[in-house]
């Protein structure tokens, strides 16, 4: 089995990968809040965290204390 003689370095193997490129970001429409958000990222709504639907974090419950 061939082997190389160099490592190849992250960068050079990166560079050689740049030309497969997706066209756009996907966007998902949340079911509960309504919001356009990117595919498989959690978003702010109304100062809480919403991902898959759900509610991650509160920023208004450290707020009132």
């Amino acid at each position: 089995m061939a082997h190389p003689k160099r490592k190849i370095s992250k960068t050079r193997r990166d560079k050689r990968r740049t030309h497969y490129k997706i066209e756009a970001p996907t966007i998902a429409v949340c079911p509960t809040t309504g919001e356009s958000h990117l595919w498989h990222r959690g978003y702010w709504h109304e100062g809480k965290l919403y991902y898959k639907g759900r509610v991650v974090a509160d920023k208004t419950v450290g707020e009132e204390a």
